[in-house]
């Protein structure tokens, strides 16, 4: 895909997660909660030039720190998210302002980044952005299904609805 393209796809998921995750969300009602993340791995890794054959040390170390942002941007992100459980047991997830300076930092940290490629004269594409978005989808809808208490069996929610269970008699 062409450069424009790629800008417009990550351009198009940023808009989409930002705006949704500052409104109130179920967690674990979409069991592909890792579909898009996926598709941006497929379209980064296919793309060539994830890698500057001329400062292949210095690219591989600025991927490196962007997956590490990305990472720390994904579990800052489900950790200031703020969940609560509905009296009939699902759960809610939202954004907070706490979210919302995860996402400056991350984004000043990914400039920076940027910054020191354009420095050092390492070509980046919008392939290493694509990667390390991926990165923070997946990181924060793991941790917010594990936080919700949505990897559990289903049934525990059959114990919360209909009582403990009982041992039969002996």
């Amino acid at each position: 895909m062409s450069g424009p393209v790629n800008a417009l796809v990550i351009c198009a998921v940023v808009v989409l997660v930002v705006v949704r995750q500052f409104k109130a969300q179920q967690v674990g009602t979409d069991r592909r909660w890792w579909l898009i993340p996926a598709v941006l791995v497929v379209m980064a890794v296919r793309e060539p030039g994830l890698i500057d054959p001329h400062h292949r040390t210095t690219a591989v170390a600025l991927l490196a720190a962007e997956l590490l942002v990305a990472l720390a941007m994904g579990a800052g992100w489900a950790r200031t998210s703020h969940l609560w459980t509905e009296p009939d047991g699902t759960v809610w997830s939202k954004g907070t302002k706490a979210t919302a300076a995860v996402w400056a930092a991350g984004i000043g940290l990914r400039l920076g980044l940027f910054g020191i490629g354009s420095l050092l004269h390492v070509r980046q594409t919008s392939s290493a952005l694509m990667l390390a978005l991926a990165a923070t989808l997946l990181v924060r809808g793991g941790l917010l299904l594990l936080r919700s208490g949505a990897a559990h069996p289903t049934y525990r929610i059959a114990d919360a609805a209909y009582g403990p269970r009982r041992k039969d008699p002996v």
